[in-house]
């Protein structure tokens, strides 16, 4: 189900699609198609405006991939629903599942030395968005994972993903 709406001056997409793998591009198409209600449409801002897009579709598929493979391991898949919000300047993504919770504080960085080829969707939707937020759910509610990412990367304060481990920067 795909539902549109406005809200406070936004452009509001909310997409609800079963737990499973083979939804996975719907999803980013959708998120995808909603970066351009944000994105200007001027001339020389091309390079930026595709970076914006993998940015955010990166970290949603990301977020969609850890929820369908470990949230809803070893049980039936529930539906992932999604908000997003497109702004002038700016794209909240916010994806709510009842799938396992996970406590990202117990994440380890990943050793990127090693080459590693799994464990790498923190790390990933870190890197690509300014702001991500985790809220596990608890008796009945969603899981709540929120990612912004601001047009100019001005909103940065700090990834939050309730975990304290850094970014590698240079």
């Amino acid at each position: 189900m795909i539902e549109y709406t406005r809200a406070n001056g936004c452009n509001v997409v909310s997409l609800e699609v079963p737990g499973r793998l083979e939804y996975r591009d719907i999803v980013l198409r959708t998120v995808s198609a909603s970066c351009k209600l944000v994105l200007p449409k001027s001339r020389g801002r091309r390079s930026r405006n595709s970076e914006f897009t993998i940015h955010i579709v990166s970290a949603v598929g990301e977020a969609y991939n850890n929820i369908v493979i470990h949230g809803y391991a070893g049980r039936q898949p529930e539906s992932i629903r999604l908000r997003i919000e497109s702004c002038q300047e700016w794209m909240r993504v916010i994806v709510m599942d009842t799938g396992t919770s996970f406590d990202p504080t117990q994440a380890r960085p990943p050793d990127m030395d090693a080459l590693p080829e799994s464990g790498l969707g923190i790390y990933i939707m870190r890197s690509f968005v300014d702001e991500v937020s985790y809220v596990p759910g608890s008796h009945g509610s969603p899981n709540i994972l929120t990612l912004f990412k601001s047009l100019d990367g001005s909103h940065k304060r700090g990834i939050s993903l309730n975990a304290p481990f850094e970014r590698k920067t240079g």
